[in-house]
């Protein structure tokens, strides 16, 4: 794919602006998931999504293309929530997962033969979950869901994120330690 993502972009540099309509088409659910772990909520992570394509169409003379335009338009988004994140008064609302209703932020898949104790359960493990991923810095929060959510390699993470490769494999080894912390009352649970 990037062969093709490399052949797109000379296209569009070349005049073909409609053209970038196909690497938004390819990246743009990736980029959103990205988004929407980091943001935690379905608004804010489609305009991240919509902002890092804007910036990437306007900066496309920028891109190298030795490297992966996933990777590219990924740091963009995750520069773009991390910009967000860091607005005076967004830091009190991306941190407020700790009040806010989890039932918001994720979707219960729940068995029809599910009893009522066993869904609720199920909603108190999702709201501890997400309570946990609140409480990692926004670098943490990005290595982690990129590596595990997303199953990008070190280098990728640290390529995104602007950081060196050992400063990259640090925040989601102290990422992947917290959640254990924040996590070990649950074993006991389920």
């Amino acid at each position: 794919m990037q062969e093709n993502d490399h052949s797109i972009v000379r296209a569009v540099l070349a005049g073909d602006k409609e053209a970038y309509g196909a690497l938004v088409h390819a990246h743009s659910g990736s980029v959103f998931r990205v988004a929407f772990r980091m943001m935690g909520n379905e608004a804010d992570a489609e305009e991240i999504v919509q902002e890092a394509f804007l910036r990437g169409y306007q900066r496309l003379e920028s891109f190298q293309q030795r490297a992966s335009f996933g990777t590219w338009v990924y740091r963009i988004a995750v520069n773009c929530a991390l910009d967000r994140i860091k607005r005076p008064g967004i830091e009190a609302e991306y941190r407020a997962g700790d009040e806010s209703d989890p039932e918001e932020k994720t979707v219960q898949v729940e068995t029809q033969d599910a009893d009522p104790e066993r869904a609720l359960l199920s909603r108190e493990i999702s709201a501890v979950q997400e309570r946990a991923m609140q409480r990692l810095t926004p670098t943490e929060k990005t290595a982690f869901v990129l590596r595990h959510h997303e199953d990008r390699s070190v280098s990728e993470i640290a390529e995104v994120l602007g950081i060196a490769p050992n400063a990259a494999k640090n925040a989601v080894f102290r990422a992947v330690q917290k959640l254990r912390r924040e996590l070990a009352p649950l074993r006991g649970m389920a």
